[in-house]
């Protein structure tokens, strides 16, 4: 079934990332499989540096947790700023990162008040994102 079902429960999950090649809950299901490989890569922990054994066994079980719920949210990788990157990661091997990308700078674009910024960052988004090729067409 397509997500762009109107009883797709990952309708609005879909809606900021719509230009992806198949359809969104192929795409979840995809990134469930390969976020799970994570939990056993030991790269997972790469920004522990010199931490005891201690607090690398901590931090890996608070990452295997935090990776865990993405399986259970898209929403809370989203939210998650290594959850970003993986998904970063992971589009760029799809070659369509630019999709993720023109995605943040719409969240951003959301939450931005003052008008001259406002007018700023639609025109930037138009110009890479939006226009007829543009550097990054979605």
């Amino acid at each position: 079934m397509s997500c762009w079902m109107p009883e797709c429960p990952a309708l609005s999950m879909c809606r900021g990332l719509a230009a992806l090649p198949i359809t969104c809950l192929e795409r979840a299901k995809d990134l469930k499989t390969r976020l799970g490989i994570l939990l056993h890569k030991p790269e997972l922990g790469h920004g522990i540096g010199t931490s005891s054994k201690l607090q690398l066994g901590s931090r890996r079980r608070d990452s295997s947790q935090e990776v865990l719920e993405w399986r259970e949210s898209f929403d809370q990788l989203l939210k998650s700023k290594s959850g970003l990157n993986a998904f970063h990661t992971f589009l760029k091997t799809e070659f369509s990162e630019e999709n993720l990308d023109f995605w943040l700078a719409c969240e951003d674009f959301k939450k931005t008040r003052s008008k001259t910024k406002l007018a700023s960052k639609a025109n930037r988004i138009f110009e890479e994102f939006v226009q007829s090729e543009a550097p990054r067409e979605v």
